[in-house]
């Protein structure tokens, strides 16, 4: 299973698929949540919430592979990731792309 932001292969046919989504939202907890409101009116990084949303955007691109494999791709081309919002203690974040399976290279002989 591979995830991939181009749109088209040089050196590999594909038969593209249907569009294949996620949607990821995961909470802060609240000690994380008050931190960071603190940080906020202070000034600084943010590295709580940094971290929510790379562990929320690692899980949203899990789950991308893990549903293009369940409909039976091999892949996924032209993958997106949507601005990872932070919205009151919570993360969002949506990827999408289309699912592709390898096709056979032509003339290799084969069956008939």
């Amino acid at each position: 299973m591979t995830l991939h932001t181009v749109e088209r292969f040089q050196a590999r046919p594909i038969r593209e698929g249907e569009l294949v989504y996620v949607c990821v939202v995961r909470a802060a907890n609240i000690l994380r949540d008050i931190r960071e409101h603190i940080t906020n009116t202070l000034g600084g990084k943010m590295r709580r919430y940094e971290s929510l949303v790379d562990e929320t955007l690692t899980e949203a691109l899990a789950a991308l592979e893990s549903k293009a494999q369940g409909l039976g791709y091999d892949g996924v081309v032209a993958v997106r990731i949507s601005h990872p919002r932070v919205a009151e203690g919570g993360v969002e974040v949506v990827v999408y792309g289309t699912g592709f399976n390898y096709l056979e290279p032509s003339g290799t002989g084969g069956a008939e």
